[in-house]
């Protein structure tokens, strides 16, 4: 059996997700290790350690993900309960692509213009995300 385009790019962004929490983890973890940190020195929601900027780009990076994830899974498996992966294939390569670009754009700059693209490519995504809702719920 195949995979559906849909059904590959939700692997795909669970697994970006995923490997994005890892790339910050490991970094702390080998501070932690090195005994350069305690496993303590990260609170979340609040400024305990300051980590270099490429890896709070990561983790803002991976925060963006776990946000808009569960958006992407729901369109994608609601497609499937109801028969209809056929809209969602078509453009689920695009709408991952639009994702990975604005992780890397997230991880290089923070810049104005940097910041301009990413936040395009989310414009896109979920214009793609409002095409997949309105087609999904009028073949209904």
């Amino acid at each position: 059996m195949t995979l559906s385009p849909a059904i590959c790019a939700l692997l795909c962004f669970a697994a970006l997700t995923a490997l994005l929490a890892l790339s910050y983890a490991s970094y702390r973890v080998g501070l932690v290790l090195t005994g350069k940190a305690s496993a303590n020195a990260w609170t979340r929601g609040a400024q305990t350690w300051s980590d270099p900027a490429f890896f709070v780009r990561l983790q803002h990076a991976h925060l963006n993900c776990v946000e808009n994830l569960p958006v992407f899974a729901a369109i994608v498996l609601a497609a499937y309960a109801t028969n209809q992966l056929a809209i969602v294939d078509g453009l689920a390569m695009v709408f991952l692509g639009l994702r990975i670009g604005q992780v890397l754009v997230h991880a290089i700059s923070t810049s104005p213009t940097m910041v301009f693209i990413r936040a395009n490519l989310w414009i896109a995504q979920m214009l793609i995300v409002a095409y997949w809702i309105v087609n999904l719920c009028s073949g209904l």
